[in-house]
């Protein structure tokens, strides 16, 4: 009866203090539209569109059925201290054309709650100071050199070596960008990323597999996060932008363009991309693009990959992904010292299953957004600020 009353309160306090942007958060996370909430919960479309503008507050037996319909909490409808300004904040997904908007709400849905698990998390231990440095380049100046230029300055700010950059995730992480996996659910949906006030942001999609291409996928979004802030997502140029940026980040010209091979010879590119980590698609166009390799050589290189089938696996052995480790080595800490998952997940609002996703190292491959049970009850342990020392 005592689990039951305190329930019913924390029900009555969410409508009382009601963030409908938490709704809309929620909703999306579950890949729902407006409508088909509002049937779910047998509410009009209208009833639902006011709770998330805050102009209307739903009754508390409204908000049990929310949590029930929707997987979540009474407390995930309450205003938080990571409070994303949603609406402000542009997510540089890929390719707009590719995906449904549904889809890609709901991915970036999920990157919102990554930034709440953060923040939780940042309670407790020190994270490294975010370190992104802003070149914003002219999205309708397709001839700008810019992007290099941009691409020379992170690796400057970052005090990258010349040479091969090492594990690319961990030094994004080391200067205070969240890497995180997305969800089985949101695989249609590639690598994408956001500075939402809290963390800038990059959500990777679990079912590429490819090392090679991820690290390229990392370095693309990097260049969106320091050449793209206030720019329109998903655009021919922005995107070649950023691919530019990834190919001088990962291939400065400087140091490849004496060793690129002018012709397809295979095993040169071979050696150069396990020295550089990147594809040999990557290569061939870093040769073409800095002008080594001629139009009509490019273009019957790619057309061997192809009758090869390594557009889709390139041959030899495929290392594993590079995995994030902030928010994995967080976890293991604060378990350390007596914080168990259960109460971190309290913290951050979220359930159990979705806080695992968020802090994996590893893809988790589970259905996890539509599991309603709760979270039980467990006493608040506070050890403190611990530093966070990442590993190098």
């Amino acid at each position: 009866m005592e689990s039951l009353r305190r329930t019913e309160v924390q029900v009555g306090d969410a409508s009382r203090l009601f963030d409908g942007q938490r709704l809309t958060l929620a909703r999306q996370l579950v890949g729902l539209r407006k409508n088909a909430l509002a049937a779910k919960i047998d509410k009009s479309a209208t009833a639902v569109a006011a709770y998330e503008n805050n102009t209307k507050r739903p009754a508390p037996a409204t908000v049990a059925q929310l949590c029930l319909t929707l997987g979540v909490e009474p407390s995930f409808f309450l205003p938080g201290p990571h409070q994303p300004a949603v609406s402000n904040t542009i997510p540089h997904f890929r390719s707009l054309r590719s995906t449904t908007q549904l889809a890609r709400d709901q991915a970036f849905a999920y990157g919102m709650i990554a930034g709440d698990v953060g923040a939780a998390l940042e309670r407790h231990v020190e994270f490294p100071e975010s370190n992104i440095p802003r070149l914003s380049v002219d999205i309708d100046d397709e001839a700008s050199a810019l992007p290099e230029e941009a691409a020379r300055l992170l690796r400057k700010d970052w005090d990258i070596k010349v040479g091969p950059v090492g594990h690319l995730v961990r030094l994004a992480e080391n200067n205070g960008v969240v890497v995180v996996f997305s969800p089985a659910q949101t695989a249609a949906v590639d690598a994408y990323s956001f500075d939402d006030g809290y963390r800038p942001t990059i959500v990777l999609n679990p079912a590429k597999e490819d090392y090679y291409r991820q690290r390229f996928d990392v370095a693309h979004e990097l260049g969106h996060l320091v050449m793209h802030v206030d720019a329109e997502p998903g655009g021919r140029i922005v995107e070649n932008q950023a691919h530019r940026f990834a190919a001088e980040l990962l291939l400065p010209e400087d140091e490849l363009r004496d060793v690129l091979p002018n012709k397809a010879d295979w095993r040169v590119l071979a050696t150069l991309k396990e020295t550089y980590g990147v594809s040999l698609q990557a290569l061939l166009y870093r040769s073409r693009a800095l002008g080594v390799m001629s139009d009509v050589t490019y273009r019957n290189a790619i057309a061997y990959l192809s009758s090869k089938g390594w557009r889709r696996r390139e041959p030899g052995e495929m290392p594993a992904v590079e995995q994030p480790s902030l928010y994995p080595r967080a976890v293991e800490i604060l378990s350390g010292v007596g914080m168990s998952e259960m109460s971190l997940a309290r913290e951050a609002r979220v359930t159990p299953g979705l806080f695992r996703t968020v802090t994996a190292r590893v893809p988790v491959r589970e259905e996890l957004f539509l599991a309603a049970k709760p979270m039980g009850n467990q006493d608040h342990l506070d050890p403190g600020v611990i530093p966070l020392f990442q590993e190098k």
